[in-house]
């Protein structure tokens, strides 16, 4: 009896455990249809004739309930209902960046306690940053960057105690920024209205985080009246000014010690002009012989005067020669390069590049190479590598110059930039946008540019497939650039963690493979037609993975959705071949590298979608 009485009790907890998870599952699914028939734009193809949410796009279950929701680049349009997100009581991952959301943040987010992770940015929400995010206990990073939310940073930031990211760059955030105490690891506020001085507790970030305002202190100048070496004096208790804190006696001291060290400064400059003008007399006559150059070339005037002399090399005479590869461009020699005008391209991961122009008009780029691991004798050998290589899909090596505190690299100038800013850059001020055509002739050229090093041999990788290191011509023609220098540059030098543009297999940035070369050159396809830059994951935040992307919004829509929509305004009729060549770079970027296809094929494949389009996109042939 007691038994039986037993099974009834248990079995009557478990059936109302169950009734109670369906019943919280059928609150998230209503809370979900609700955000769905207030939200416009691409239709969410979510089967809701489901009982369960679970196996939405976007959605993901834990236990039962909806524990994250992830919607970027959908292109959803309206604002946020309330009684919609904010009633997914067990979320912990909310995501809808890279959208056209607009109207303010519900205020029933509030509500989300278990919340972790909030990605909004990229959209157009209005309204203050709410206080009530910041009372969540659990919040870790918040992300409401590039929206155009105004009003004053909220006062009670420190009441999320758990947090380590803030990004609220470019909206339109006024007044000045609250004294932050948390240990926040990633910290932005740049491109708002705000003024004021920088807290000292966030002076540790980089001149980036604070820039585009009116704001002072470090890192930025200092604030005006207030000393860059010294903290300001407290207030006195009796409420007198500084001034009439300081006796007479002090005043007195002040005055003897100024008169004092002003007589020692004399002295130590007079003996010091004596002994220069002793050593005038005493120094042999010059010869004719010329002295070391500097190493500066095409370095701006601010940072010349850091650079050490090549005679500070560790081998006996050091060259203060280039060595050429091809001198068609152009004759100068170090003396010349050192005195051409200088202008910052860009820095990228193995170092900075500049445009050297000289009197005659001449043009090159010059890239300053940083954290070279190799010895000498390998640079070298490297170096006559990679000048032996000729293609004209391939940026042309000119020259370099070796030393031990300075590594240069002397390029063909490429007057249109790289492929990224044509891409990510302004698209206002009358920029030409890119065309089908156009791009088709890019991924070829390209392509044909990444195929020709692979068939030096099995080895030969180019090791760093982005597209700001793909630049173009006046005739938007290709050219690959940073070719073959990965194994020469210190890991360390890239990113810590995998960016949008790196194979899965690959660990180490110095261990290179030509499978890990199609797998960054199927990103930058994908990259080429939808008009959206991979980001790179820092730490625990997550970061788009555009294949993935893609891959997710083409099993279940029209793949022309992912297209950017600069290309496909006019290219009605050309939308196959545009389809034709996201499927090429699909199936670069598959897991196993295995299953990727080599760039001969690649190259190919891309040869025949741009025959079949409407006239040659590239003239340039192997």
């Amino acid at each position: 009896m007691s038994r039986s009485i037993s099974i009834s009790f248990f079995s009557s907890i478990f059936f109302l455990y169950l009734a109670s998870v369906t019943s919280d599952l059928d609150s998230d699914r209503r809370a979900l249809l609700i955000l769905r028939t207030s939200v416009r734009g691409r239709t969410l193809l979510w089967n809701t004739t489901a009982s369960s949410p679970c196996d939405w796009h976007g959605v993901h279950c834990d236990a039962g309930r909806v524990t994250a929701l992830r919607l970027p680049g959908t292109g959803l349009l309206g604002s946020l209902p309330p009684g919609g997100i904010g009633n997914l009581t067990q979320l912990q991952t909310l995501s809808l960046r890279f959208n056209s959301l607009s109207g303010p943040i519900p205020s029933d987010f509030s509500g989300l306690v278990l919340l972790r992770y909030l990605y909004l940015q990229g959209n157009a929400f209005s309204g203050e940053v709410p206080s009530y995010l910041f009372a969540l206990p659990n919040l870790i990073r918040i992300n409401l960057g590039e929206n155009r939310l105004s009003g004053r940073i909220p006062g009670n930031v420190n009441s999320a105690a758990r947090l380590v990211t803030l990004y609220l760059e470019r909206n339109q955030l006024s007044g000045s920024i609250p004294q932050i105490t948390i240990a926040l690891q990633q910290f932005n506020v740049s491109s708002n209205r705000l003024n004021g001085s920088i807290p000292d507790s966030l002076s540790g970030f980089p001149v980036t985080a604070f820039q585009g305002n009116t704001l002072c202190g470090k890192p930025l100048s200092p604030c005006q009246g207030v000393s860059p070496t010294s903290p300001p004096s407290p207030p006195s208790p009796s409420g007198k000014k500084d001034s009439d804190k300081l006796s007479t006696g002090a005043i007195v001291g002040i005055v003897i010690g100024c008169v004092v060290g002003l007589l020692l400064l004399l002295l130590l400059l007079f003996c010091l002009c004596r002994k220069r003008k002793t050593e005038e007399n005493n120094a042999p006559p010059p010869r004719n012989v010329e002295a070391p150059v500097v190493v500066a070339a095409a370095v701006p005037k601010e940072t010349a005067a850091n650079v050490p002399s090549p005679a500070a090399g560790s081998s006996g005479a050091v060259s203060k020669e280039l060595i050429f590869f091809v001198k068609s461009f152009g004759e100068f020699d170090m003396d010349g390069l050192l005195k051409a005008s200088a202008e910052v391209l860009g820095k990228g991961t193995v170092g900075s590049s500049y445009k050297a122009s000289f009197d005659h008009g001449l043009v090159v780029a010059v890239k300053r190479l940083r954290d070279v691991v190799v010895p000498e004798k390998d640079f070298r050998e490297r170096l006559e590598v990679l000048g032996s290589m000729s293609h004209p899909n391939l940026v042309t090596l000119i020259a370099y110059y070796f030393s031990r505190d300075e590594k240069l690299l002397v390029f063909e100038y490429m007057s249109r930039g790289s492929l990224s800013a044509l891409l990510h850059g302004n698209k206002g001020n009358g920029r030409t946008p890119l065309n089908w055509e156009t791009r088709a002739g890019i991924a070829l050229g390209a392509a044909r540019a990444i195929s020709y090093l692979h068939s030096r041999d099995s080895t030969t990788s180019h090791g760093n497939i982005k597209s700001s290191n793909i630049l173009l011509s006046n005739s938007y023609e290709a050219k690959v650039s940073d070719y073959g220098l990965a194994p020469i540059i210190s890991s360390t030098s890239a990113p810590n963690r995998i960016d949008g543009y790196r194979a899965p297999e690959v660990t180490d940035a110095r261990k290179i493979s030509q499978k890990a070369d199609v797998y960054s050159f199927g990103v930058l396809i994908l990259e080429l037609l939808t008009g959206k830059s991979p980001t790179h994951q820092q730490l625990n935040e997550e970061g788009v993975d555009l294949p993935r992307w893609v891959q997710s919004i083409t099993e279940q829509q029209s793949p022309s959705v992912v297209f950017d929509p600069e290309l496909t305004r006019y290219e009605s009729e050309g939308n196959e071949n545009i389809i034709r060549l996201l499927k090429i770079g699909m199936s670069c970027t598959a897991q196993y590298p295995d299953s990727r296809p080599t760039m001969a094929d690649v190259t190919r494949l891309i040869e025949e979608v741009s025959h079949s389009s409407s006239g040659s996109p590239n003239p340039v042939s192997d």
